[in-house]
Order: C-alpha cells, then sequence, then structure tokens
C-alpha cells in the first residue's frame, strides 16, 4: 500500500503544480484552462460515490482497484498525442472518473488492515507526501531541463506505476457490522450544526480553487522558475507532514472550533500574500508554509468532526458528502470561477478574492458552530 500511496500522491504532485503551466504551454485560453484543471475534482462530486457503493454492495473491492487503476491508465494515454481542448476534455473526464475511485477505497483498505491504528497509518500514508515532494521537485528540473512537453510523459509514467500497484493491493478484511442505535442519516443532515460545518468545507475549497488551478502560472508570469516552483509546491506538503505530526499537541492545547476558524483566518492571509508577494521568494514560502493549516489542520479537524457525526454505517456516507461538498463541488467551482476572471482582471485580483472567501468561510463557521469538543483520531 506504501506504493499506491507514492505513486498516488506523485500523479498529485505533477498535476497540481504543471497541468496548468501545460496547457497555457499549449496556447490554450484560460477559461479552457480553468475547465480542463478542474475536471477531476468535477469527477470528485460523484464518481467515488459511485464506486464506493459498487464496492459495498458487490464486495469485490479488489476488482475495482484493478479496474480503476487499468483504466485510469488508458484514459491519460491520449495525453501523449493530443493538445486541443476536447480531446484533452475527453481524455481526462474519462481517466478521472476511474483514477478517483482509487483513494477512497485504498484509504477504507488500509484503516481496516491496520484496525484503526492511526498512528500506524500516518506512517504508511507518509509515502504520499514523499511521493508528492520527489515528482513536484524531479518534475520541475525536468521540465526546466527539456521543456514542458515531457509533462505528458511524467503523467503516463506515473500513472502505470499507479496501476501495478492497484494490481497488486490485497483484498479488504471482512466488513464489521455497522452499529446500532444510530441517528438516521436524514436526521443527521437535519442538523444546522453540521450544515455549517459542510459549507465551511465547501468555503475553504472553493478558496483553494485559484490556487490548484493557477498558482503556478502566477508564478511563472512573475518570472519564478519551474523548479523554484516544484521547490514551493514541497515545502507546502513538508509543512502538511509536520502539522499532522503535531496535531495532537495543537488539539490538547486548543478547540476544535479555534482551529477551525483560525484555519479560515491563516487561508485570507495567505492568499493575499500570494497576490500581492509573488515578487518575493520569502513571502511566497511564508504563505506556502501557511498549507500546514490551511489543508492539513482543515483537514484533520474536518475528520474528527466526521467521525462525531457521521459514524457506523454513516461513516462512508459522510465521507462522500465531504469529499463532494469540499473537494468536488468547491474545489471545481473555484477553478473554474478563476479560469474565466483570469481573462479580465491578473492574478492579484483573482487570489485576492481567494482570501475575501476564505474569511467569509471563518466568519461563517464562528457564528454558526458551537464550541464543543470534538474527537479527533488524525496522526495520533
Amino acid at each position: 500500500m506504501g506504493g499506491f500511496y507514492f505513486c498516488y500522491f506523485a500523479f498529485n504532485g505533477l498535476f497540481s503544480p504543471y497541468w496548468g503551466l501545460y496547457l497555457a504551454a499549449l496556447a490554450l485560453p484560460a477559461w479552457q484552462i480553468g475547465i480542463l484543471t478542474s475536471l477531476t475534482q468535477v469527477n470528485r462530486i460523484y464518481a467515488p460515490a459511485i464506486w464506493g457503493w459498487l464496492a459495498d454492495r458487490s464486495g469485490r473491492r479488489r476488482t475495482i482497484l484493478r479496474l480503476a487503476g487499468v483504466a485510469g491508465l488508458l484514459g491519460f494515454l491520449p495525453l501523449l498525442a493530443v493538445d486541443t481542448f476536447w480531446p484533452m476534455f475527453i481524455a481526462v473526464l474519462f481517466a478521472s472518473f476511474f483514477w478517483s475511485a482509487a483513494l477512497p477505497l485504498v484509504e477504507s483498505l488500509a484503516i481496516a488492515r491496520l484496525s484503526g491504528d492511526s498512528g500506524r497509518y500516518a506512517r504508511l500514508r507518509v509515502w504520499g507526501s514523499i511521493g508528492f515532494i520527489a515528482a513536484s521537485l524531479g518534475a520541475g528540473y525536468w521540465i526546466e531541463a527539456s521543456g514542458v512537453h515531457v509533462f505528458s510523459l511524467a503523467v503516463v509514467g506515473t500513472m502505470a506505476g499507479l496501476a501495478v500497484y492497484c494490481w497488486r493491493l490485497p483484498e479488504s478484511p471482512a466488513r464489521p457490522a455497522a452499529n446500532e442505535g444510530a441517528a438516521g442519516f436524514g436526521a443527521i443532515l437535519r442538523r444546522r450544526e453540521v450544515w455549517i460545518f459542510f459549507a465551511g468545507c465547501f468555503l475553504m475549497s472553493l478558496a483553494h480553487g485559484p490556487y490548484y488551478s493557477f498558482y503556478s502560472i502566477h508564478l511563472s508570469e512573475h518570472g519564478v522558475g519551474q523548479s523554484t516552483i516544484g521547490w514551493l509546491w514541497a515545502v507546502g506538503v513538508l509543512a502538511e507532514v509536520g502539522l499532522f505530526m503535531a496535531m495532537p499537541w495543537l488539539n490538547a492545547r486548543l478547540s476544535p472550533k479555534t482551529l477551525f476558524v483560525g484555519d479560515f483566518a491563516i487561508a485570507a492571509g495567505r492568499f493575499l500574500l500570494i497576490a500581492f508577494g509573488a515578487h518575493s521568494l520569502p513571502l511566497l514560502v511564508i504563505a506556502q508554509l501557511g498549507h500546514a493549516f490551511t489543508f492539513a489542520c482543515h483537514h484533520a479537524v474536518a475528520m474528527g468532526y466526521l467521525h462525531r457525526h457521521f459514524a457506523g454505517a454513516h461513516a462512508a456516507k459522510g465521507q462522500a458528502l465531504y469529499i463532494a461538498a469540499s473537494f468536488g463541488i468547491g474545489g471545481s467551482l473555484g477553478g473554474v470561477i478563476a479560469g474565466f476572471l483570469w481573462r479580465d482582471f491578473s492574478g492579484v485580483t483573482v487570489f485576492a478574492l481567494a482570501a475575501a472567501v476564505s474569511a467569509i468561510g471563518g466568519l461563517v463557521c464562528q457564528a454558526g458552530l458551537p464550541g464543543k469538543t470534538i474527537s479527533m483520531n488524525v496522526a495520533r
């Protein structure tokens, strides 16, 4: 499973920093770049729920993982030959429909095989961070030396490795019986606190849409080199890993609501630094260190919140709703809006608006979330 995490997040380490730059090098307009960079997020709105339901229904999780790995590889192969909008749209839409199935299934497999030991899980998951850093840095130097056209080769090679590890993953153990006596799923969704939480997750991902779609382009327009861009992405991931490891210490000293609302405040400051500080490497490094809170801390608190409200038989549905509301709807909508705004406004304006969305998210959560303790099982 460590090899799977390495390849899966190595793909992210290629796609997040360099997909937008690759599309810009093909001279595609900004609105097309916004759509193409958001396709993987769009598929995360519905695809994980479909594949998760099918895996639970059929009990053939390993078969579905093998299908996801091979079909994802086949879907990305056309990138070696096509360079126009519609062929790439179809290829990425098809590939990401299968690719998005893999991680939720492997996450549940890992937790089940490790008997819920989140400490062992964190040590396993760190291979993903290593893969992301290796890919983002390695690709940065390769692209700087050979040109951005090598991006498609790197993507296909990484997907080939992912397909191999999908084929080698073990079958999941027998599922435990669902908890009895829990509240119905509909009753949980009717809780105001739950809707405020999901609204906060949506707004945080909406604010990150420009970051994941146009951060590298924004820096490139300000003269930042490809290898430096790769290092900046790596700094964000290293900060993320450190925060996950420090989460028990933070959780013992600050309430989950304080952490959750504070993440939005840090996000607002981070995006303002990206907007107005792209000329300054120290400011960009500080902004990337903020990724520890705007992603890792936010995600850790969210996992604790989901564990509290969506236990037992509702755990998978709660995770699917979280993925859909945040990374799916929020992330894809943020990328598409950024693409359209990029045509008529500058990157400074787009990232300043991302900061404003972050501030609104913080105000919503401060006003709507109760100050209760939420158990957290991340990185312990």
